[in-house]
């Protein structure tokens, strides 16, 4: 495995990376406590959903922090030995993986491959070359990728990328900004959503979480939230991760054992996690 690596890192050089975003602490800061706490959830995957290989990190509006925590959270799992992991940039309306990578060159990437069949997968990955993380940038950005993101082309991309890594991690658009993610739904394993504490409006948290399907609902990472935390009792509390560009937030799931009124039962835990993180006073 290792080999394959080394062979595939021989790919032709698409120029010298830029300086990385800052707030990409598994990358540019590994033994940060900020990276350590986005090691918090590589432990929930591992450890509690080790069949989902395929994660989608969304969250409810723009401006999140979810493309933070979706480049952090595939730094964490590149630190694996020998780990084949790729981060996916499926915001094709409004790429950003690429330019917080510092990439210079971002082209061809998935819109390509997505309009142009002859172009193989391996043709848009970049491998960064001090970690065992491999890049499909967006490519050129699109003004309606709805055709898009339906077309069996990106089902058979996704699977062949399922295949050769062992975890692709997608920064998709925000779920009520657009329906691009919720197109790809069948197609992920689980989604991680992204909500900053104190920003984003209590309903538009709860619009979001109704267009999902709560089997599809990984956990959750409260972004922002800097008040003093004690464990929350029966919320099914997996440790804290930093998800945006201020403070850190909680990580949160259901313990995945529904049944008869399962979905509501999980979504009082939600409100009451929700509450008991970020007060009554949350609107």
């Amino acid at each position: 495995m290792r080999h394959t690596m080394i062979e595939r890192a021989k790919a032709p050089d698409r120029g010298e990376l830029r300086p990385m975003d800052e707030h990409l602490v598994s990358l540019v800061n590994p033994a940060s406590f900020e990276a350590d706490q986005y090691r918090t959830i590589r432990h929930v995957l591992e450890q509690s959903h080790a069949t989902k290989k395929m994660i989608a990190v969304t969250s409810a509006a723009p401006g999140d922090g979810k493309t933070t925590t979706a480049i952090n959270l595939a730094g964490v799992l590149a630190q694996a030995p020998d780990a084949r992991i790729l981060i996916v940039d499926l915001d094709l309306r409004m790429p950003a993986v690429g330019d917080r990578l510092g990439l210079t060159v971002q082209s061809p990437g998935l819109a390509d491959l997505l309009s142009d069949p002859d172009l193989k997968l391996d043709d848009a990955v970049q491998r960064l070359p001090r970690f065992r993380l491999a890049v499909l940038p967006a490519g050129r950005a699109l003004a309606v990728p709805y055709e898009a993101l339906k077309s069996p082309r990106l089902d058979e991309l996704l699977r062949e990328a399922s295949r050769q890594y062992d975890y692709v991690i997608l920064d998709t658009p925000p779920l009520l900004a657009v329906q691009d993610a919720r197109l790809i739904a069948d197609w992920v394993d689980g989604f991680v959503m992204v909500v900053a504490a104190h920003r984003t409006p209590r309903k538009l948290f709860e619009d979001a979480l109704n267009v999902m399907d709560p089997a599809k609902l990984i956990g959750l990472v409260f972004n922002g939230d800097d008040r003093r935390r004690s464990d929350y009792h029966g919320y099914y509390y997996y440790g804290s991760s930093t998800g945006g560009r201020r403070g850190s937030g909680w990580w949160r799931t259901g313990n995945g054992h529904e049944s008869g009124n399962g979905h509501a039962r999980r979504a009082s835990m939600l409100n009451k996690a929700v509450t008991a993180v970020l007060g009554s006073r949350w609107r």
